[in-house]
């Protein structure tokens, strides 16, 4: 073969393999260039050439999602154990804020309540480096898988947290390990309610705060700020009670069959407004008893009269006292509105007596004098 065709041969063949690298590369270099691009952001650099380095920062309050997965280190630590499980017990200051005292019922020896539950402890294991000293902010998706108190409501009948529009939780942690954890929390707990002066009775409610789990060895509770750990809202009212003060208290030595444990108390004093029970029960009681005097002017002779209005003040009476009585639970002994009812009731069946012993009286002497005249007549 001629030199000069065998070059032209050769020229041909690799133009066309150039050619078939063209075709395949805007793709092959794309990828590359994204998995280079990728590397390079991973790597904390920039893929062009000149830029600076970027390197991550050690305050990590600026990288919103790395910061939760470094804060938790779920790998490293159980956060099923307390912190600084075998030590000494670890130290959970509460404060209180009563939002409103929902209703009190007398029927069920019960009260419901509204309020925010803080809790203040520190866990070494959630702390975390940050230049700023600033804190983060979680909702209730991290409570569930870090280590929190486990409190509850002694002599609660029923309670719940709110979740409207989400759950009303928060969990606040510092870079130095400590934690705020606040709820809001309605309960329905226990009264034993005294009635024996009621309605001019003063009551004494207590909210009892306790660990379910921990004793004393592994959890200590105590008021966060003292006598300040407790605050109320000035608009906190109830229709028939007059709030008269709240006030906290510890009881750090509280036996139980399963250990000892400390129990913290909200207590509050109520004393009972008397004008409701005054138009509703006193008033007209007195009324009815006035009523029932009304027979002593009207003639013995006018039976059509005297009898209607004797019994029907008795029956009023009988239906007061029913009414009062069926709001009332059902005790044991005397109430002060008991003996003033059936006081009232007794004056107004004396007076149906009364009448009934006048009348018979009154005709035994009619008909002695009918005989003293009909002896005195001639035969």
């Amino acid at each position: 073969m001629r030199p000069d065709a065998l070059l032209i041969i050769c020229f041909f063949g690799v133009f066309c393999r150039s050619s078939h690298l063209k075709r395949g590369r805007p793709l092959q270099t794309q990828n590359q260039i994204r998995s280079k691009r990728e590397s390079y952001l991973v790597g904390g650099r920039s893929h062009s050439s000149g830029s600076p380095v970027l390197k991550r920062s050690s305050d990590m309050t600026k990288f919103p999602v790395t910061k939760s997965e470094q804060l938790l280190r779920i790998d490293d630590h159980d956060f099923t154990m307390r912190p600084g499980f075998g030590g000494p017990a670890i130290p959970v200051g509460v404060d209180v804020q009563v939002e409103s005292l929902d209703k009190i019922s007398e029927v069920d020896m019960d009260f419901t309540m509204t309020l925010y539950l803080r809790h203040y402890w520190k866990d070494e294991r959630l702390s975390f480096p940050s230049n700023k000293n600033q804190s983060m902010t979680f909702d209730s998706r991290l409570v569930k898988k870090i280590w929190v108190p486990d409190m509850f409501f002694v002599h609660s009948k029923r309670s719940f947290t709110h979740d409207t529009t989400t759950d009303n939780v928060m969990l606040r942690v510092y870079p130095d390990g400590k934690v705020l954890y606040s709820l809001r929390v309605t309960v329905t707990a226990m009264c034993s309610m005294d009635l024996s002066r009621f309605p001019l009775d003063t009551q004494t409610c207590s909210l009892e705060i306790e660990s379910y789990a921990y004793t004393d060895d592994d959890l200590m509770l105590y008021w966060k700020k003292g006598n300040e750990s407790l605050q109320t809202d000035e608009r906190i009212s109830v229709s028939q009670f007059l709030i008269q003060k709240f006030h906290t208290s510890t009881k750090l030595a509280f036996y139980s069959s399963t250990g000892w444990y400390n129990r913290l108390y909200i207590t509050f004093t109520l004393r009972r407004h008397i004008f409701f029970f005054l138009l509703q029960t006193y008033f007209p009681a007195t009324l009815m008893v006035m009523l029932s005097w009304v027979s002593f002017w009207i003639d013995r002779r006018a039976v059509p009269a005297r009898v209607p209005l004797g019994i029907t003040t008795v029956l009023t009476m009988s239906t007061i006292i029913t009414g009062v009585n069926a709001s009332m639970p059902r005790v044991s002994y005397i109430k002060a509105v008991d003996i003033y009812l059936w006081v009232s009731f007794v004056f107004v069946f004396l007076s149906v007596i009364e009448y009934a012993a006048v009348n018979y009286l009154s005709t035994v002497q009619e008909r002695k004098e009918r005989k003293l005249r009909e002896r005195s007549l001639p035969m």
